[in-house]
């Protein structure tokens, strides 16, 4: 007789978490300019994908609505009724020159904050392993009091708050990968010690803002700037020697990763030339700074990406990543 039961049958009753896939079908209901880069089609691409049987073993759930009290520990309520104010009953509403209002925008842009937090919900409550938001309109632009750059509501800055007051974390590491700085993040926690803000992006570029030297009042905001035309040999390097390292002397409680995918090469709105494997791997250097100091514990938000295709392939290889546990 033996001692011990088959590996498989031990195994069988290990609970195995899983990835969360956090989304919404409002988020369609954003629309924008003919011609606008940022369009409802992103998210087409991006839901198509991860329909493929190769994603059948994530978690999926609906985006709630973010509540007013935690998007205002990043937002003053001003800015919030100011938002409300601004949102049209039909047409479109110019909020900056590249940056508009439909009737749809409010509810998704507030599914985006709800989104995040729910992410950090599950996560640190250890009910998933990760998680990934595929939320628009994007966030990281959105400054304390300032819509701009397609955002409205910073998603990851009103989920870092939230984890710190609803979870009790104490140290929250933002990194962010879009091609373009993520100025709102930067804006919001600028003299914040408890919250590292962490960036890879192409200068000069929109914004203009994330040179190295800009490091805030508490020494916490990280900037990497990238040239154009560098590739994932320039992006690693930025990462495995500046990057990483801080954020392994920061030692997070959670790790939030602002998702852009718009330093792809076919993407037309940045001139890096980063790939799939690129985004796969910085994906896992980050899941092995959280396993080493805070249980694993990750949540992603979708922020840039606007070549379709290559914004599909990269989600892809990133979500695929975060499935490996």
């Amino acid at each position: 007789m033996a001692i011990f039961p088959p590996l498989q049958a031990v195994m069988s009753l290990v609970p195995v978490l899983s990835t969360l896939l956090l989304h919404h079908p409002t988020y369609l209901d954003h629309l924008t300019p003919v011609g606008h880069p940022e369009r409802p089609d992103r998210l087409r691409a991006v839901d198509r994908i991860l329909e493929h049987e190769r994603f059948q073993a994530l978690e999926r759930d609906l985006a709630p609505i973010g509540r007013r009290e935690d998007i205002a520990r990043a937002h003053p309520m001003s800015y919030i009724d100011m938002l409300h104010n601004l949102s049209p009953e039909e047409g479109l509403a110019r909020v900056d020159a590249d940056t508009t209002m439909s009737p749809g925008t409010l509810e998704a842009a507030l599914r985006g904050v709800g989104g995040a937090c729910r992410a950090v919900d599950e996560v640190l409550e250890k009910k998933v392993s990760n998680a990934f938001s595929a939320s628009r309109p994007p966030g990281h632009h959105a400054e304390k009091d300032r819509a701009m750059g397609f955002c409205f509501f910073n998603n990851v800055a009103v989920a870092a708050r939230y984890a710190q007051a609803q979870h009790g974390a104490e140290r929250v590491a933002i990194v962010d990968f879009d091609v373009h700085h993520g100025n709102g993040t930067q804006d919001i926690f600028w003299g914040d010690p408890t919250v590292m803000y962490c960036s890879t992006h192409q200068m000069p570029l929109y914004p203009g803002s994330g040179a190295a030297n800009e490091t805030g009042a508490a020494d916490t905001i990280v900037n990497v700037p990238l040239a154009a035309g560098d590739d994932g040999a320039v992006f690693k390097e930025a990462m495995e020697a500046v990057i990483l390292p801080r954020l392994d002397g920061f030692s997070p409680d959670l790790v939030i990763i602002s998702a852009g995918f718009d330093a792809h090469a076919r993407d037309p709105l940045g001139a890096l030339n980063l790939v799939e494997a690129d985004f796969a791997w910085v994906t896992r250097a980050l899941m092995d700074v959280a396993d080493k100091h805070c249980d694993g514990n990750v949540v992603s938000v979708l922020e840039g990406g606007y070549d379709l295709e290559g914004l599909a392939r990269s989600v892809a290889a990133h979500v695929m990543t975060l499935m490996t546990g």
